[in-house]
């Protein structure tokens, strides 16, 4: 899982033609915690049938985060999931909605 520093990094990754999931965590927060471990199982589960995966450290990259909001046009929230494509906001979910299966049903509706 790629970490975006800063606005470049994310403006890079959010040009990509393929689904991309995008995980605003708070370092911080126990829930934000919870659920970045669900998806990082989802991932390490996946494997190579998982879309790439980025993070943003909303405390310690508040502006990355405030540009991601802004330019995805999805409220702010954290933890929150973000399935992008083509620098557009395809699905998104946040705390307890974060899961394997949430995940893997907005994947097949993306095909």
């Amino acid at each position: 899982m790629q970490t975006l520093d800063s606005i470049q990094d994310f403006e890079r990754v959010l040009q990509s033609e393929s689904l991309l999931l995008i995980f605003k965590h708070s370092t911080r927060c126990p829930i934000s915690s919870a659920a970045l471990g669900r998806f990082s199982r989802y991932i390490d589960e996946a494997g190579a049938a998982a879309p790439p995966a980025c993070l943003i450290n909303v405390v310690e990259c508040r502006p990355v985060s405030n540009e991601a909001a802004a330019r995805l046009g999805v409220p702010h929230q954290s933890p929150q999931l973000i399935l992008t494509r083509n620098g557009a906001a395809l699905w998104n979910a946040s705390h307890g909605a974060i899961t394997a299966q949430a995940i893997q049903e907005a994947l097949k509706h993306q095909s």
